[in-house]
């Protein structure tokens, strides 16, 4: 059953501009698109990023932290704003509140769309998908971890999101920030996500997409490996274009913000 509406946090740069929708990666807000928030808007573009339900400044509920209900909160944000023509930009977790939104919503307001650095098609390893990059241990360990000392898992899950081949690629300052971030989540909604996109399956949902897709990823990326996420998303969306950030980790929109908002503003264009 999908949980009732609750109150999100929602930043809308406003303007005539083209609508493009951010939706954050886990555990973080809408706070960590602030390198690409300005660029968006200075563009022409009327940026809108919220903080998903039980994270950040939105209300924090007991329940609602699988992608039906999700998507339908996304809905809820394009709706309220009457927003149409619409790019929506999913990071990590947020991709699959892309595919879930189409499957359940439909493409009517929908202008293109894009992963990146996200968690489709399906990240959990399982019988009928060896390809999935994450293995029951690996998700039972980090569900563990976190469950036991938020602190110690947030220090230690920043440093693999914004490394490279075990090489920190932001200032201590910007891991630091996300720490801060991550602390703003309920600890029921961290917990509800992580197990959300871990295990959710994108397949049936990814063969709905038609707008013009662009898959944005890191080489490096340690967190949602490329080969088992990015590469299988754009091979099952036909006609989405493909880029690969070089020496790229997970938190790849702030390591290598340049070339990241670069991308996405030559995909948006078209």
């Amino acid at each position: 059953m999908t949980a009732s509406r609750v109150r999100l946090h929602v930043e809308d740069s406003g303007g005539t501009g083209r609508p493009v929708v951010l939706i954050h990666g886990w555990p973080l807000s809408a706070e960590s698109w602030k390198a690409q928030v300005p660029v968006l808007r200075d563009a022409g573009y009327r940026v809108i990023a919220y903080d998903r339900r039980g994270f950040g400044r939105s209300d924090k509920p007991a329940d609602g932290y699988e992608y039906d209900t999700l998507a339908a909160d996304l809905a809820g944000v394009i709706e309220d704003l009457d927003l149409k023509d619409v790019s929506l930009v999913g990071f990590s977790m947020g991709g699959g509140e892309v595919a879930r939104y189409i499957a359940n919503h439909g493409e009517e307001r929908l202008h293109s769309v894009v992963f990146a650095a996200a968690v489709p098609p399906y990240l959990l390893k399982t019988s009928d998908n060896p390809d999935g990059p994450l293995t029951q241990e690996a998700a039972d360990e980090m569900a563990g971890a976190l469950a036991k000392d938020r602190e110690a898992f947030f220090d230690d899950f920043t440093k693999k999101f914004f490394s490279a081949n075990g090489k920190l690629k932001v200032t201590e300052a910007q891991r630091l920030e996300a720490v801060a971030l991550a602390h703003q989540s309920d600890q029921t909604a961290a917990l509800g996500c992580q197990k959300a996109f871990g295990t959710t399956d994108f397949r049936e949902d990814l063969k709905k997409v038609t707008v013009p897709t662009l898959v944005l990823h890191g080489d490096s990326d340690g967190t949602v490996p490329f080969e088992g996420s990015g590469k299988r998303t754009h091979e099952a969306i036909a006609g989405s274009e493909v880029v690969v950030l070089k020496d790229a980790p997970h938190g790849c929109n702030v390591s290598h913000a340049d070339d990241f908002n670069l991308t996405l503003l030559n995909f948006l264009k078209k």
